[in-house]
């Protein structure tokens, strides 16, 4: 590649949706650290991660169900079903560290129940989801009832709640080795590939060989999975659990990929986007949150990025910022035509 070809190169990722969102998150640390002395310290940014840590890590597999042209709207729920299910055994006397598996087994068969009645019996991921997140968020109040589960051992407290490498948490940590696995999958790999085509036209990929309805099954099922591992995270770092642990999560994880310039529609996106948009998220409301600005007034501002994050898109004519596909190996030209 030339020096030229090169500049070019640059200026394109620069003209993308993350080019747009690189300098927006720039912008915002900036300001961050210009009106709050104290926002550059390693406490600060170990918080500003830890306390929308299980949202983020969600927010990963996302990024592969809507780049699949689907919609999972029971993560919330699934996060619910898995902290309360951990709550209730450890309350019947079961193990811990017998529980974690059980709880993410939940997790595994809520995402195969999903991905059955999706990939299987063709009915439309919105439909599914949304009976699903009434479902399971009804059965973790049945387990729970009104009261609250307390008292979980001090490992697993700790878990949450303490450094597990210096001063990161474990919960950071699973959300860096698990963006870095992700990230390869997706865009480095025929798993990948696959998870394009079928989004962008799933009649073409059922043509070129591709078994759609296996691959929509194994999404769902780590999305089913990730979700428990979230809400376990979740119990950790509160140490306690309620019928309405995670509530209303889904519609700030879906906001966070569609920020990331994913799209509703399918077959463009990528986790680069994904990772951008959740900063700017995060150190926007940390820094708000730091200036003493409220909470209503930080979901307005994150309500109006999203509302551009749609329409700025479609006002440049020039066609600067646009969503872009792939930043990994595109799809084989075989499952795209």
């Amino acid at each position: 590649m030339t020096r030229k070809d090169g500049m070019g190169f640059m200026l394109d990722r620069l003209k993308s949706w993350e080019g747009l969102l690189l300098l927006v998150l720039v912008l915002i640390i900036a300001s961050n650290a210009a009106f709050v002395p104290q926002y550059f310290t390693l406490s600060n940014q170990i918080n500003l991660f830890q306390l929308s840590i299980e949202k983020i890590i969600v927010a990963l597999v996302m990024t592969f169900i809507i780049i699949n042209a689907e919609i999972d709207l029971s993560v919330g729920s699934t996060m619910g079903l898995a902290a309360c299910s951990f709550g209730w055994l450890f309350q019947a006397g079961m193990p811990p560290p017998l529980i974690i598996p059980v709880v993410l087994g939940i997790g595994v068969l809520a995402g195969a129940l999903n991905g059955y009645f999706i990939a299987r019996v063709g009915l439309p991921s919105l439909v599914v989801t949304l009976a699903s997140l009434i479902g399971y968020r009804g059965l973790a109040r049945v387990l729970v009832e009104d009261r609250g589960i307390t008292d979980f051992p001090d490992w697993f407290d700790a878990l949450g709640q303490q450094g597990f490498i210096g001063p990161f948490p474990f919960a950071f940590l699973a959300f860096i080795v698990l963006f870095c696995v992700l990230y390869v999958v997706l865009h480095k790999t025929g798993f990948g590939r696959n998870t394009y085509a079928i989004g962008t036209n799933r009649d073409v990929a059922d043509y070129a060989g591709i078994d759609s309805a296996a691959h929509k099954m194994k999404l769902f099922i780590a999305s089913g999975l990730v979700a428990a591992f979230a809400g376990l995270l979740y119990a950790a770092r509160v140490g306690a659990v309620r019928g309405d642990v995670a509530l209303g999560f889904e519609l700030d994880i879906i906001t966070l990929v569609l920020l990331g310039g994913v799209s509703i529609f399918g077959g463009s996106g990528s986790l680069i986007g994904t990772l951008l948009a959740l900063l700017i998220v995060l150190n926007l409301r940390n820094g708000m949150a730091l200036m003493n600005i409220t909470g209503h007034i930080q979901t307005g501002v994150i309500g109006l990025l999203l509302i551009a994050s749609v329409v700025v898109p479609r006002l440049n004519v020039s066609g600067l910022f646009k969503k872009s596909e792939s930043r990994g190996t595109p799809p084989d030209r075989e499952t795209r035509t």
